[in-house]
């Protein structure tokens, strides 16, 4: 009988659940200290042997004293599934994926004052994503380093100062893959509607897209720098932007992140109780005194730190 036992518990075990896990045993971890409490049996039982990780329909007693909960399941579930963990998490630190749950919301239903807030987007998937991350005063320096241990193989990593900044994370980069999607498929259709094939199509937008982001990495350059030395003024460039800024193309982009934010704010209004008036998320759960906020050691891959 192995002696191994779980160190990480896992509250959902959908795709980003799936994405951090996968990371996670991927990078060394051994599957036997992660547990996922997942209700579906399929996917359960896709966890299981796809990654070798413990996976039960419920949490209980199975949770008692394991030192990290990642809750991963959808805001909506997020009640029920805390009611039926609480007795056996209050001295864990949490970290949570989920999207409109603020860091106070999830002190009162668990009973832990050392919460973090993460808003990962989809290229986790392939480890190429992006989360922007909030602690409560209650975590530690190491309680940051872990969650770091446990995102850092999805990608980047950005720590920001305020709870509601988050809000601004979630317009920008946690939707921000679907506006990249929208924008390739305009490219797409155009080449359709100019006689190209649909896969001539794909293969260009995609291969567009890679390049500039790649180029806009490596350049010092600003973006606009770099725009402007493709625009020669009557080409083909220039022709193609005149036509957006009469449309009001820019303005118009600028202002759906604003609604983005907007309604990731109403979320986190409609799923619990607003963070303090100076949007620094203070936990009202029961707990030992807030410590200050520590930088932590900046894990591989991360960028920025609080």
């Amino acid at each position: 009988m192995s002696d191994i036992t779980p160190e990480i518990a896992f509250i959902g075990g959908g795709n980003m659940a799936s994405a951090l896990i996968g990371g996670l045993v991927q990078s060394g971890r051994v599957p036997a200290t992660i547990l996922v409490i997942e209700p579906d049996d399929r996917q359960r039982a896709r966890l299981a042997l796809q990654f070798g990780v413990l996976a039960l329909p419920f949490g209980g007693s199975s949770l008692a004293g394991l030192p990290l909960v990642v809750w991963a399941v959808k805001p909506q579930s997020f009640a029920v599934a805390a009611r039926n963990s609480v007795p056996h998490v209050a001295q864990a630190l949490h970290l949570s994926v989920m999207a409109g749950i603020r860091t106070d919301t999830l002190a009162a239903a668990t009973g832990s004052a050392r919460v973090v807030r993460a808003m990962p987007n989809t290229p986790a998937l392939i480890g190429q994503g992006i989360a922007g991350l909030y602690a409560t005063a209650a975590v530690t320096g190491a309680d940051r380093a872990l969650v770091e241990q446990v995102l850092a193989p999805s990608g980047e990593l950005l720590w920001v100062y305020h709870e509601r900044d988050l809000d601004a994370v979630t317009a920008l980069s946690g939707s921000g893959p679907a506006y990249v999607f929208y924008f390739i498929e305009a490219m797409i259709q155009a080449a359709g509607e100019m006689g190209l094939s649909v896969e001539q199509g794909r293969r260009l937008a995609l291969a567009t897209f890679a390049g500039s982001t790649a180029l806009a990495r490596q350049s010092n350059d600003s973006p606009a720098v770099l725009r402007e030395r493709v625009t020669s003024k009557g080409g083909t460039t220039y022709a193609a932007l005149m036509a957006m800024d009469n449309d009001a193309v820019k303005s118009a982009f600028v202002r759906a992140l604003h609604a983005a934010r907007e309604r990731a704010r109403q979320l986190g209004d409609e799923f619990g109780a607003s963070p303090d008036a100076g949007g620094n998320g203070a936990s009202a759960a029961p707990g030992p005194a807030p410590l200050p906020q520590i930088p932590s050691p900046r894990a591989n891959g991360s960028r920025g730190r609080p």
